[in-house]
């Protein structure tokens, strides 16, 4: 279902756009892969790194040179990067209900442990778009390594709605 706004229910898209949302240029794959993947009532898209302009506005490991505050807002850009590699995928934005799953993977120290905090940059993204309700389920894990020295990457499926198809 669409995102409440007031007494209404708006489309996606015009949610995107009463936030104020400008989305990026959708990401381009880094490998032999397709950005989005449609199966049944699902979109899943490849793993989603916050780019922006073709490059990392933060690289490193949380918990070492980056901040959590860092962290927040490079989930958040990955976030908005997936809502355009979304729009790329369908042919509008519309058909999107909600998010079903978002998984975070950070580039971390061994003793780093506010992930969850991280990981809100995008949840709270999703949230304004498509409503708290119901909400998604989701995953967080600190690793050694991501690819071009990335500082998280995101895993989203996303619901498509009954008159997508």
């Amino acid at each position: 279902m669409p995102a409440p706004s007031g007494n209404k229910t708006v489309t996606t898209s015009a949610r995107v756009r009463e936030l104020g949302i400008e989305l990026p240029a959708p990401p381009t794959p880094l490998g032999a892969y397709v950005e989005t993947v449609r199966v049944g009532g699902l979109l899943f898209l490849s793993g989603i790194l916050p780019v922006v302009n073709g490059k990392l506005p933060f690289t490193g490991r949380l918990g070492d040179n980056l901040s959590v505050a860092q962290g927040r807002e490079a989930a958040r850009l990955a976030a908005l990067k997936a809502l355009s590699a979304a729009n790329a995928g369908l042919p509008s934005l519309d058909q999107i209900s909600g998010l079903v799953r978002l998984g975070v993977s950070m580039a971390t120290t061994p003793d780093f442990v506010d992930h969850a905090a991280v990981a809100d940059g995008a949840s709270e993204l999703f949230a304004q778009v498509f409503g708290k309700d119901p909400g998604h389920t989701r995953i967080v894990c600190g690793v050694q390594s991501l690819p071009i020295g990335a500082p998280l990457v995101l895993e989203v499926i996303f619901r498509l709605n009954d008159a997508a198809g």
